[in-house]
């Protein structure tokens, strides 16, 4: 995705963004990262808390900034939160665990775009797991959503408050970002910069496995709701070509070999696979009728 600065529209200012720390038992960070934000000449700074058992509130609070509980469960609770609470144009998401430099905001804050991704180019500091995960899911969701993003799970993100309220979230933990990134790939203008990453402060709260799991499964709900075309064109894809090879090794053996030595069952396989993906494209084209019809009917509206 190309990083476009338009000169028609009005720059960013820092008066214009709201920065918002999800925090959870993050005292350990908390206090260095606010004041890292002041000392960049950021005022509107918002904490969201997920009820804290340790001195996150606290102090965030001796700092002066606002602080709010979060309504509803997980990250995804924390953001959904922070969208109603924001009253400024533009909001960013900044996890509050050291890992993300205040430093970089200002390379995001790129007019005429919905969402700009912190791109996290040295991830020495990211556990080798999560790479692997992250490049999963990344390839994943360009894949289904046809359009290219290499890190939808950076946890320091830009959104434009007028279109982050439009965002139908139903994630409820560290998936949020995944769906985030989906639901703006296909509905307005996303871009990517690159930021670095630092070491983190207190425990880690993502679980490589069971979060890991969680977003591939978000990955496919947001293909399947905002890009249904896309998702069952590739799903046709993955069925019906393993389907044709394996009719056609079969037939071969079949003519080679003889009846004798072909397998009945393997070659039902590859019909139901056929049968399978060609339905897919059936549905897919449908969809693609449906909605040219329905961006024609708005049109003459």
């Amino acid at each position: 995705m190309p990083r476009r600065r338009s000169d028609d529209l009005p720059s960013i200012s820092k008066e214009d963004v709201t920065i918002v720390l999800p925090t959870l038992n993050e005292e350990k960070a908390i206090g260095g990262v606010i004041d890292e934000l002041l000392a960049e000449g950021y005022s509107n700074i918002l904490v969201v808390d997920g009820y804290s058992t340790d001195r996150t509130v606290e102090i965030a609070k001796s700092k002066g900034v606002k602080v709010v509980y979060q309504k509803g469960k997980g990250k995804a609770g924390a953001i959904r939160t922070a969208i109603e609470t924001v009253e400024t144009p533009y909001m960013l998401i900044m996890d509050a665990d050291h890992t993300y430099d205040p430093k970089d905001i200002e390379k995001l804050l790129i007019p005429g775009y919905d969402e700009v991704i912190g791109l996290r180019k040295d991830k020495s500091n990211v556990p080798r797991l999560h790479r692997i995960g992250n490049k999963i899911i990344s390839s994943t969701l360009s894949l289904l959503i046809g359009q290219r993003i290499s890190d939808p799970c950076s946890g320091m993100y830009l959104l434009r408050t007028e279109a982050a309220r439009k965002l139908e979230i139903l994630s409820e933990g560290f998936d949020i970002e995944a769906e985030i990134a989906g639901e703006m790939l296909t509905q307005g203008r996303v871009t990517e910069v690159p930021i670095s990453y630092r070491k983190r402060k207190g425990e880690n709260k993502l679980r490589s496995r069971r979060d890991g799991l969680r977003i591939m499964l978000t990955v496919f709900k947001v293909a399947w709701l905002y890009n249904p075309i896309f998702f069952l064109t590739a799903v046709g894809s993955i069925l019906a070509i393993p389907g044709i090879a394996i009719l056609f090794w079969q037939l071969y053996i079949r003519y080679m070999y003889g009846v004798e030595k072909w397998s009945f069952g393997w070659a039902w396989l590859g019909l139901v696979l056929l049968v399978i993906g060609l339905q897919a494209f059936t549905v897919a084209t449908i969809s693609l009728l449906l909605t040219r019809m329905e961006r024609r009917i708005l049109r003459y509206r």
